[in-house]
């Protein structure tokens, strides 16, 4: 049974949220982010690069003590305001292509996820978590939400759609030409019900995050030790997430890029790949593959399809099956020599959204020597992976929607 409450949400003020709203700091080039704050006093940036005020580059808790005064300062002045009902926070985006996402911003509990009713299809690296739970204990807000997903709901979907009859509290649209609506949802029945809904599930999963979920785990098991007069009802007990429907989630590949053979030449590799592929060479014609365990390659100028010769291969559960974990037990480890994933040098990789002409011009630049496309992960694979108590490889999936930080604010 998933515990999803409401809670009081640190917002924008209905004309500033378009200037407010930022990207994941991770996503703007040194550019971009020197830009927005010096034409946006507005920006969240400001408050995450506090250092900018004085031309001063900030590091470690030094940084975090700075993020936290910036922070007051808007709410001091006024451009940030805390809700004084908690509330459901019903969230649509409508993306650039057209695809829509609706759910709720709420409070997921830490104890489902010590518990794995809040289930993980990723692993998360330690050294990551202890530097935002330093961060998270010290500026005391979370302000990007965590993404959870939730089997398709009949009644929950009707409450969104009754809610959007309203007017939206925020209507904005970004310069990536996405358009938010937010609606603000506080009345007790509909609460409650919302709440329930949400209690008679069994299982939550998370799409993406996983990082910010553990580290506000490990956060909640730091303040509980610390807390003589712990309840379990703190607001440190739970984390803010974004909680949208299976059918709304909207997954794409990662392709992979190495930049050498390993010390083979072309045609050794080629007869190395032989061994458990059918290979067949399309020349200039752009392959894109449309099954699993079916991969596009691009190799000295010309692209190939290559299909795995299943009787060289078992598949015992889901993650033998899942492409990204067999591309790399076949190729990148056996024969490009390929060992760590998430760490070696040699490889790269780039989301679905940029399509094979992108891979083409990294290997024809010589960037690289060969470029790997796959099929996308469905939902059914993440959750049966999370199910079976696996974790996929990195960059298994590039997950949208993706959300604007200082939206929504959660304090604890």
């Amino acid at each position: 049974m998933a515990k999803v409450i409401p809670f009081k949400a640190v917002r924008p003020t209905r004309d500033k949220v378009s200037l407010i709203a930022a990207r994941s700091y991770q996503s703007y080039t040194p550019e971009q982010v020197e830009s927005r704050l010096r034409d946006n006093p507005f920006s969240f940036l400001q408050i995450i690069n506090p250092g900018y005020k004085y031309q001063l580059e900030t590091s470690g808790e030094r940084r975090y003590e700075l993020v936290r005064n910036r922070y007051q300062e808007f709410k001091e002045d006024h451009i940030l305001i805390k809700d004084k009902k908690p509330s459901f926070y019903i969230y649509k985006i409508v993306n650039r292509d057209g695809h829509e996402f609706n759910g709720v911003v709420a409070a997921a509990s830490t104890d489902d996820y010590e518990k794995d009713v809040i289930k993980k299809h990723e692993d998360t690296l330690e050294n990551k978590e202890d530097v935002f739970v330093k961060y998270l204990n010290i500026v005391g807000f979370n302000a990007e939400p965590v993404l959870l997903t939730y089997p398709d709901h009949s009644e929950l979907a009707t409450i969104f759609k009754n809610a959007m009859k309203d007017r939206a509290e925020f209507e904005f649209t970004t310069t990536y030409r996405d358009t938010h609506y937010l609606w603000c949802v506080d009345d007790e029945e509909i609460v409650g019900r919302i709440t329930e809904i949400f209690s008679e599930m069994n299982t939550l999963y998370i799409a993406d995050g996983h990082h910010r979920s553990s580290s506000s785990y490990l956060l909640a098991l730091k303040m509980k030790a610390e807390n003589k007069k712990h309840t379990g009802n703190e607001p440190y007990n739970f984390f803010m997430s974004y909680l949208i429907p299976e059918s709304d989630l909207k997954i794409y590949e990662f392709n992979r890029l190495v930049k050498d053979l390993n010390g083979l030449s072309k045609e050794e590799f080629l007869i190395r790949l032989d061994a458990l592929y059918r290979i067949e060479n399309r020349g200039s014609v752009y392959y894109k593959p449309s099954k699993k365990h079916h991969f596009s390659m691009y190799l000295d100028g010309e692209f190939y399809s290559i299909y795995l010769r299943k009787h060289h291969y078992k598949i015992n559960n889901a993650l033998d099956g899942l492409d990204t974990h067999l591309l790399f037990q076949t190729i990148l480890n056996p024969i490009l020599g390929i060992e760590d994933l998430r760490n070696d040098e040699r490889i790269s990789y780039t989301h679905g959204k940029n399509d094979l002409a992108y891979v083409k011009s990294l290997v024809d630049n010589g960037d690289f020597a060969v470029g790997f496309g796959l099929v996308p992960i469905n939902t059914e694979e993440m959750k049966q992976i999370a199910n079976e108590g696996f974790k996929m490889p990195p960059k298994s999936t590039y997950i949208e929607p993706k959300l604007r930080s200082g939206v929504t604010i959660y304090e604890f």
